[in-house]
């Protein structure tokens, strides 16, 4: 089974991913994990690492099709290791994928050009770079004002001294981003969406193993199908 887990930066991908994996292994599943961007491992990620350090330009002075090419080639460059670990575990995470591309470059164009982008992305990474598409995709529906909190409480990363890249200091461009996850969802884009909600009612987290337990429960339903 492929499980892509999606978000905007700091909607705890990481933390719900880890969680999983310690879940899969009680249950005696076989499981692996792959985050995207591979920043050490693949020459494009490396070249993402420098775009969202800002040495580049700006969001609006990159090129949409160049920054999404950069995405695509990261994981172009990791597809033998992607198929190799699905086929020898009964669950592979996937923390980001194609959906995360499709959101990030169509939360920088509006209308037509929107629509577009998001068919030219959908073409490269499944059609010509023939990536497999997820069993499911797990969106973790964090607030934008709290994930960019929850950042600048990460430990430091490879890529950037800063404490936010240039996605994860823009406020309405996480806000957009957002809002382009969730059609995706609703559509259920190239794969059945689920929707997990991090914070309670009163806008407080809620407790990871809660959400954890929440979305392997519909693991679980998949698997033993």
């Amino acid at each position: 089974m492929l499980l892509n887990i999606e978000g905007i930066d700091g909607a705890g991908k990481g933390t719900l991913t880890r969680g999983l994996v310690a879940l899969a292994e009680k249950a005696g599943k076989r499981v692996a994990t792959l985050s995207f961007p591979r920043y050490d491992e693949t020459r494009f990620a490396k070249l993402v690492g420098k775009y969202l350090d800002g040495e580049f330009g700006s969001i609006d002075d990159v090129p949409v099709k160049f920054a999404a090419l950069l995405y695509a080639g990261d994981r172009h460059e990791s597809r033998a290791e992607l198929l190799s670990l699905l086929a020898d575990n009964d669950l592979l995470i996937l923390d980001r994928y194609v959906s995360s591309n499709i959101a990030y470059a169509a939360a920088k164009c509006v209308g037509r050009e929107r629509e577009e982008i998001i068919a030219w992305i959908r073409q490269v990474e499944y059609e010509i770079f023939e990536l497999p598409k997820p069993d499911l995709t797990c969106l973790v529906s964090t607030d934008a004002a709290l994930a960019q909190n929850l950042i600048g409480r990460k430990d430091a990363r490879s890529y950037t001294n800063d404490s936010h890249d240039i996605h994860e200091a823009d406020r309405k461009f996480l806000d957009r981003v957002s809002d382009v996850y969730h059609r995706l969802a609703v559509d259920e884009w190239e794969s059945p969406w689920f929707l997990v909600q991090p914070q309670d009612q009163s806008g407080q987290l809620r407790p990871p193993a809660e959400l954890q337990r929440e979305v392997w429960q519909r693991i679980e339903l998949m698997l033993a199908a």
